[in-house]
């Protein structure tokens, strides 16, 4: 899938099938996110990788908005050491495997890591080190509905973008 394609269609896909992702495809999402931009090149990242079914489900538990995890056939749990830009880091990597695993047809769903009162919990249930934070968790899946991956109507660029200036 073409690039701009995967950016224009990616959605957040919550219903998923009962199949599982190869693990050669979840390790792909995870090597875009490892080509994210990151500031002075610092790479502050690691990701685990949930598979196990009552992982998911503990994950699901935890998260408030995030139950859809427990139907999920993965979940990539996206840490970061604590550095100057380790939030924005994050993110940036984060986004990389959202539109990858769109391009691959996987559907996905990010959940907020980073503030939530459940972050200290997701990071001691997936013995994460103290020294990293949990940006966000990522529920992947392929979708249930054929058209979870359809075009959202969006606002038009004639109305956001601004030449020079307001």
């Amino acid at each position: 899938m073409d690039t701009f394609e995967a950016i224009k269609t990616r959605r957040s896909v919550r219903v998923f099938k009962d199949k599982a992702i190869p693990n050669d495809i979840l390790e792909k999402l995870v090597d875009a996110g490892r080509f994210a931009a990151t500031a002075r090149n610092v790479q502050p990242w690691k990701f685990v990788i949930v598979t196990d079914k009552v992982t998911l489900r503990k994950l699901a538990e935890l998260a408030e908005n995030g139950r859809f995890i427990s139907g999920s056939a993965a979940c990539i749990a996206v840490f970061c050491e604590e550095t100057k830009y380790y939030l924005e880091d994050g993110c940036a990597a984060t986004q990389n495997i959202l539109v990858a695993a769109c391009a691959e047809k996987i559907g996905s769903c990010w959940v907020a890591g980073e503030k939530k009162p459940y972050a200290q919990a997701v990071s001691k249930l997936l013995g994460a080190p103290n020294k990293l934070k949990l940006i966000s968790m990522i529920a992947l899946g392929y979708p249930e509905e054929a058209d979870a991956l359809k075009v959202a109507d969006k606002i038009s660029l004639k109305e956001l973008i601004h030449w020079e200036k307001f």
